[in-house]
């Protein structure tokens, strides 16, 4: 199953930390690569690539300029929207039925007003909390809940860097 998560509404003054975090949470937490709209911002996809460069793939980051373009294809193409909203279902509540459907996701997260057409376009709308959070939690939960923990254990490929874990102090391993 692919999973990708659409950010909407990219600000570049307000959001660029945001969207970075995001960006970065999708790939450590098992999501394919995430796709933003809004303003333009180089500068993020330089940073991810960066990443994805040194501590390994696959990861997609890309700006599109029409999401609405963007997501009808990916749900003609059979994938299926999960929104996160802090209005929708209960996670706790959705997560099966979500998990039970084998089609590929998109995982859509907001930085500014969502437009109502997301919410009719999703076939999921999905809360984390009932109460205002951050888009980068609500990504982080939403994802551990779908993969059961499984990608945390994942592993990149082509990595130049690797944690060697331990319980104080830190070390980084350069592959060769």
């Amino acid at each position: 199953m692919k999973v990708y998560v659409l950010r909407l509404g990219h600000r570049v003054r307000r959001d660029h930390r945001v969207t970075t975090h995001c960006a970065l949470v999708a790939r450590a937490f098992g999501a394919d690569g995430l796709f933003f709209s809004g303003e333009r911002d180089t500068s993020i996809i330089i940073s991810v690539q960066d990443i994805v460069n040194r501590w390994g793939g696959p990861f997609e980051i890309a700006y599109i300029p029409s999401w609405r373009t963007w997501l009808k294809k990916k749900l003609d193409q059979g994938f299926e929207a999960v929104h996160l909203t802090m209005y929708g279902k209960p996670v706790n509540k959705a997560i099966k039925r979500i998990k039970k459907s084998k089609k590929d996701k998109i995982i859509i997260i907001g930085a500014e007003k969502v437009p109502g057409e997301v919410y009719e376009l999703a076939k999921y709308n999905v809360s984390i909390t009932l109460q205002p959070h951050s888009e980068v939690a609500a990504l982080a939960v939403f994802l551990d809940r779908l993969f059961e923990g499984k990608e945390l254990e994942k592993k990149f490929t082509s990595p130049k860097l690797i944690i060697v874990p331990q319980e104080k102090g830190k070390k980084v391993k350069k592959v060769d």
